[in-house]
């Protein structure tokens, strides 16, 4: 069967044997939102928990409108042009809102960039700035929180007067489920805050998992820092697989968002009746898939329905390299994952991007890891603890040969957008 991965910007197109195909797994079909600029306009009328974003604005001084940052495909556009419609026509001057990029520890969105986040017009028109969370002095402290965690949130949305958030709810590998109150944390979170929130205590738990709310340490405790920082309203979407709106709601942060959460949930999740000897999937392309970093969350994504001992095939373009310099010298100083782990597992090592190679360490020690990338050559792959393949044909071929004639392969073309599970 051809079969075509999300891959960069255009796909890639590949032949899996029928006879040892599970799938491919995909979401579920949604109906995509007939008239989408109506019905983000709905949302903002009459929205979940809170009263309509209009109502909200009168008598506000200034507002603080949170995005996304270039590494999620959020409909911006879509989103803000209504909501800043609004704003202006309650009052508050076009000099007094701020469009605020939750950049988390990521680097920041300029130029071209942020013209394709957000469109040239509203480049134009209204003050955009990154949040920067390795800068302290940028952010306000608002305590610490039970478990031990510094809250330390940007202080131009902790002190703006009306604050306001956008996001995609989608499966996320630590928290469960993306949006609502994670564009606050770690989106606006100091270093200084996501170390903690992010350390092995969190992240080793059972449940800080894909698709895990209830007892998730993860979900909670960004919940408890997003609440200390106060969040007015917020608009989130879905997406599917063309990227079209298929749900969009607003409101409370909470309230709003398990919606979308309920919503989510009916669509991505995906069984197979048991686990396979080999998985090929995506990092869902461009924008998911332009570094190492990022693409770690495919493999996590396919973890659930892979054996142990079994193999995971990556397809992701990696257009930009590794990542950040912090996670490329992790990745130099730690050759030995298993060593790796017992570092962090102390009190007295700590590296900037850790929690993702700690996530890739959890996937390398239950199967074997190909990547077939036009990015990364080589030797650079083998750095990143995987397997180089030359094509995904060949690295089905070499692995179903190696698990024998009674092995599996199932094929999952969008990557960490669908959340598969054994039945």
């Amino acid at each position: 069967m051809r079969i075509k991965l999300d891959y960069g910007r255009s796909g890639l197109e590949v032949t899996v044997p029928d006879d040892r195909l599970v799938g491919p797994l995909a979401i579920k079909d949604a109906p995509p939102v007939p008239d989408p600029e109506q019905g983000i306009a709905q949302v903002l009328a009459q929205p979940t928990g809170t009263p309509p974003l209009a109502q909200l604005a009168k008598g506000r001084k200034n507002a603080c409108i949170v995005i996304c940052d270039i590494t999620r495909p959020v409909p911006n556009r879509l989103l803000l042009a209504p909501m800043l419609k609004t704003l202006e026509a309650q009052g508050i001057a076009r000099d007094d809102i701020l469009i605020l990029v939750a950049t988390g520890l990521h680097r920041p969105n300029q130029g071209a960039e942020l013209e394709e986040m957000v469109g040239p017009d509203i480049v134009k028109r209204y003050r955009i700035e990154n949040h920067f969370g390795k800068k302290l002095d940028d952010h306000e402290f608002l305590g610490v929180t039970p478990n031990g965690v510094p809250a330390y949130i940007d202080r131009r949305y902790v002190k703006a007067d009306l604050k306001i958030t956008t996001g995609l709810i989608e499966p996320h590998l630590m928290a469960g489920y993306s949006g609502g109150r994670k564009v606050i944390c770690p989106g606006l979170a100091a270093l200084e805050t996501v170390k903690i929130w992010h350390g092995p205590r969190f992240l080793e738990h059972p449940k800080a998992d894909c698709g895990f709310l209830d007892g998730n340490p993860v979900h909670e405790e960004n919940t408890r820092i997003a609440k200390l920082a106060g969040c007015d309203f917020i608009v989130n979407v879905c997406i599917d697989g063309q990227r079209r709106i298929t749900w969009a709601g607003a409101g409370d942060m909470e309230k709003a968002w398990l919606e979308g959460v309920r919503f989510v949930e009916n669509v991505v999740r995906v069984s197979v009746p048991a686990p396979l000897d080999v998985v090929v999937t995506s990092a869902a392309g461009y924008p998911l898939d332009t570094t190492w970093y990022q693409a770690i969350k495919g493999l996590t994504g396919a973890l659930p329905i892979v054996k142990q001992g079994g193999t995971i095939i990556l397809a992701a373009s990696l257009s930009e390299g590794v990542g950040s310099p912090e996670f490329q010298k992790l990745l130099g100083d730690n050759p030995d994952l298993g060593v790796f782990m017992q570092r962090i597992l102390g009190k007295d090592y700590f590296v900037m991007d850790q929690w993702q190679l700690e996530e890739l360490a959890k996937v390398v020690k239950k199967c074997r890891v190909k990547v077939v990338s036009d990015g990364l050559p080589a030797d650079t792959l083998k750095k990143c603890h995987a397997e180089p393949a030359t094509s995904v044909e060949k690295a089905i071929a070499d692995s179903l040969a190696e698990y024998g004639p009674g092995a599996k392969v199932a094929v999952i073309p969008k990557g960490p957008y669908v959340l598969p599970y054994v039945a």
